[in-house]
């Protein structure tokens, strides 16, 4: 069993049993290409805490998700505990990635400065929505999306929490809330 203040990065969501011999459909959350094999050790996580130490005996795609299989789990009954887990591994244990490229979970908490001016904290990053992901700023008051593309990208520094960017013109303000003069040109 892992120690309680380890650090650990969720790879997939448990969405439900496949199969009748304990197998499980997951949600990836890593794009690294056959993360998933035999032998791996994975920690399912419910409700914050350790639910228990799985190994992997196959991982397959089917329908849009990945398949997984882990010894001792041979059941129907018995794959229904892992529903709604979070499959995590040690920080230290996951894939090195190549020069140039971030994980996702290290860009939150990041400073984003867009040139010399700091525009506020990353909360979240959210996948899906274009080609790039989009980074959830908090600025103040304000929540902003701005997308993380390699065009607008002037560093990326994880371990010290910073994102330098070159942002077009205007961009910041495209979901500003309205001016008092904008409003009342709205009414007319």
């Amino acid at each position: 069993m892992a120690e309680p203040d380890v650090e650990f990065i969720t790879l997939a969501k448990v969405l439900k049993t496949q199969g009748r011999r304990g197998e499980v459909a997951v949600a990836a959350c890593s794009d690294v290409p056959g993360r998933f094999s035999p032998d791996m050790r994975v920690f399912a996580w419910l409700d914050g805490k350790i639910h228990r130490e799985l190994s992997v005996t196959e991982a397959w795609p089917h329908k849009g998700h990945l398949v997984l299989k882990f010894a001792g789990i041979d059941s129907i009954s018995e794959a229904e505990e892992l529903v709604g887990c979070e499959l995590q591994v040690l920080k230290s244990e996951r894939a090195q990635l190549e020069p140039g490229w971030t994980y996702v979970s290290d860009l939150i908490g990041c400073e984003v400065f867009d040139g010399d001016r700091e525009i506020g904290r990353v909360d979240d990053v959210k996948s899906g929505a274009g080609e790039a992901a989009l980074l959830i700023v908090q600025a103040g008051k304000r929540v902003i999306e701005v997308p993380f593309a390699e065009t607008y990208l002037r560093e990326v520094n994880a371990a010290r929490k910073l994102i330098k960017m070159a942002l077009p013109e205007g961009m910041l303000e495209l979901d500003a809330p309205l001016t008092a003069e904008e409003k009342a040109q709205q009414k007319r």
